[in-house]
């Protein structure tokens, strides 16, 4: 009701005229502005935090791999000496050399292949518990849901 008595004020008792009518489109594109920047601050927040988790990803890959790799050279040469120094032992229990030294590789294989095994879980579980959805861009992105409702 004040509205329209400031509009009949301004237009003595007149009908609104096309000036008092652009107010609105120009809210409207003003709103449309604040939109279109409201979504490139929540892309660039998405953008941001994809960088931050694909970072964390790359880190905990190349340590498995650099964990795969020790793991491959140190089974290969310990795989040897410690086949060797078993096989010395079935040596002493009357089988042949060629016995000997086979025990002795699968006794050396087994226990490498489980420590290698338990290193692969333990970084794939530290890398399950990072988290894949953004948690600040949905945070946001419910905050500005809610707000848009609020305005509309």
């Amino acid at each position: 009701m004040a509205a329209s008595r400031t509009s009949l004020s301004k237009t003595n008792g007149e009908l609104p005229t096309r000036a008092d009518n652009e107010s609105l489109p120009t809210l409207f594109s003003r709103l449309g502005d604040d939109v279109m920047q409201l979504f490139n601050s929540q892309l660039a927040l998405f953008k941001v935090e994809i960088k931050e988790e694909a970072q964390t990803y790359t880190r905990g890959i190349a340590m498995i791999g650099v964990g795969a790799v020790i793991a491959v050279v140190g089974f290969a040469l310990l795989n040897v000496a410690i086949a060797f120094a078993v096989s010395t032992l079935f040596a002493q229990a009357n089988f042949s050399q060629p016995a000997s030294y086979a025990l002795g590789f699968v006794a050396t294989g087994v226990f490498y292949l489980i420590v290698g095994a338990i290193l692969v879980m333990l970084m794939k579980n530290r890398l399950a518990k990072q988290e894949l959805v953004p948690e600040r861009t949905v945070q946001e992105l419910r905050k500005d849901k809610q707000w848009l409702k609020n305005e509309l």
